[in-house]
């Protein structure tokens, strides 16, 4: 799987010297014009190495677009009641912020192929200075409701840099290694979550204040730009092609994993941007008491997300993704009866186990996506690398689609919240919500992908969409 619309490599031969994988001089040292991960010659002297590199800088540009796309999640944690703001103010907030966060992953999704995966990322990592300042500017008490939410919205850019990432390290790494490789990318982005909680809570403990949190981000992000410009590489057969996003869009496979999605980073994202307020909220906590455990979640679901990846690799993410949901469903149940019976304790395990799960499903939704359009193209007939070129020209272009519609989880379950606390004063009628949620993702997922077909087969275009079915249990 490549980026969208990326167009096959041309074969490679792997025992070429290093100097013959670059680009020529009119691009630049840092454009790679050949690459074959597939060749496991090439990619065992030197492709390997190439693309470890990228994927290590990669992950430090996204890691801080997830800690500056959910600092709001921290920072409305100092904001008291000099600030003049309700728990519905601060739930609408964060899900704005979600909001933007989700939409700007396409655009960011198809940047990479028009720019470059190298030339993206200084760009993307670069942008993050202006929420990060704006944020700097206005966090005061006295500041209007309207202001926060219009710099809030500008934090949602760090949202897209997780497309942008995935879609670019996808390109490096063969079939093979995919899922390892995007779950790593991806769980070192989303450790970014509980990296500034923990940092937050650091500085609320010492009596700082929100400005001395944004002002240590501020240098680290143009260390990140800079790194990404002196260690990345562009690949120069990632093409622009705007038919292939056409084609996945059309495509019933792409929208029923964003549902998938939806279930899993959209639940971690929501409840990464929730969970602090919960526990304010319905259990009275003060920001430093909510401070000590909101980074639990994140760092744990975001630490095992490459592991999700890994065990989709082994088993098949279908497999994976089934039981996951199961797990989900079962703490989401244990989180109703914490909530209804006021047990602190209890809230919080179940809480953080559903975090967990929503990482591991993370790395096994995002694995299935690869193998489901390569089975889509073995099914059709297609052979060799005109199979493989299928499966990555549509598997690219559909990560945007799939990532965005994902992360709009994150803007229901925030939403969800707010409601629940309006209508009945906690969070519990908002788990109802997701319970029945995850149950529908356990059905689409056995329905579309594990269950077997039953009935005689009589036709050969029949069998062909029985095999095609039988084969999506490995992908």
């Amino acid at each position: 799987m490549t980026a969208p619309g990326t167009a096959p490599a041309p074969p490679t031969d792997p025992n070429a010297s290093s100097a013959s994988s670059k680009a020529p001089s009119k691009k630049g040292s840092h454009w790679i014009e050949e690459w074959d991960p597939e060749n496991e010659e090439f990619w065992n002297a030197k492709g390997e190495k190439i693309a470890r590199r990228n994927l290590l800088f990669s992950v430090l540009s996204e890691h801080i677009g997830f800690s500056i796309w959910t600092m709001w999640s921290v920072l409305v944690l100092f904001m008291g009641p000099e600030y003049g703001l309700t728990p519905a103010d601060k739930f609408l907030l964060t899900s704005m912020v979600t909001l933007v966060g989700a939409v700007v992953r396409v655009p960011y999704t198809f940047a990479v192929a028009i720019f470059g995966g190298r030339n993206w990322t200084i760009v993307s990592a670069a942008l993050l200075l202006v929420p990060t300042v704006a944020a700097f500017t206005v966090m005061e008490p006295g500041t209007s409701f309207n202001t926060f939410l219009l710099v809030g919205l500008l934090a949602g850019i760090g949202g897209g840099n997780f497309a942008s990432s995935m879609t670019n390290i996808n390109a490096f790494f063969p079939l093979r290694k995919k899922g390892w490789a995007l779950g790593l990318n991806a769980g070192g982005g989303n450790i970014g979550v509980p990296v500034i909680q923990l940092a937050a809570l650091a500085i609320i403990g010492a009596g700082g204040g929100p400005r001395v949190l944004l002002g240590i981000y501020i240098p680290l992000i143009l260390v990140a730009a800079v790194l990404a410009a002196l260690f990345m590489d562009n690949l120069a057969s990632v093409k622009n092609d705007t038919g292939a996003a056409k084609d996945a869009a059309k495509d019933a496979h792409t929208w029923i994993m964003s549902f998938l999605y939806i279930g899993t980073f959209g639940s971690f994202i929501g409840y990464s941007f929730a969970f602090g307020q919960v526990l304010q909220n319905q259990f009275g906590r003060t920001p430093l008491e909510a401070a000590y455990v909101t980074f639990i979640g994140p760092l744990l679901g975001s630490l095992i997300r490459p592991l999700g990846g890994w065990l989709a690799d082994k088993h098949g993410g279908a497999k994976i993704t089934l039981y996951n949901y199961v797990g989900m469903g079962v703490a989401t149940a244990v989180l109703i009866a914490a909530s209804m019976e006021k047990s602190l304790a209890l809230f919080t395990v179940a809480f953080v186990v559903l975090f967990v799960l929503s990482g591991l499903g993370n790395g096994s939704t995002f694995k299935m996506i690869p193998g489901i359009f390569q089975a889509k193209a073995l099914a059709k007939g297609l052979e060799g690398e005109a199979a493989a070129a299928y499966g990555r020209r549509l598997s690219g272009a559909s990560m945007g689609l799939i990532g965005a519609v994902g992360a709009l989880g994150g803007v229901g379950i925030n939403l969800a919240f707010r409601q629940s606390f309006l209508s009945y004063g906690s969070g519990t009628g908002a788990f109802v919500a997701f319970l029945a949620f995850y149950g529908a993702c356990f059905v689409v997922t056995w329905a579309v992908y594990l269950r077997r077909p039953t009935g005689r087969i009589t036709a050969s275009g029949t069998a062909s969409e029985a095999k095609s079915q039988l084969s999506y249990a490995e992908v």
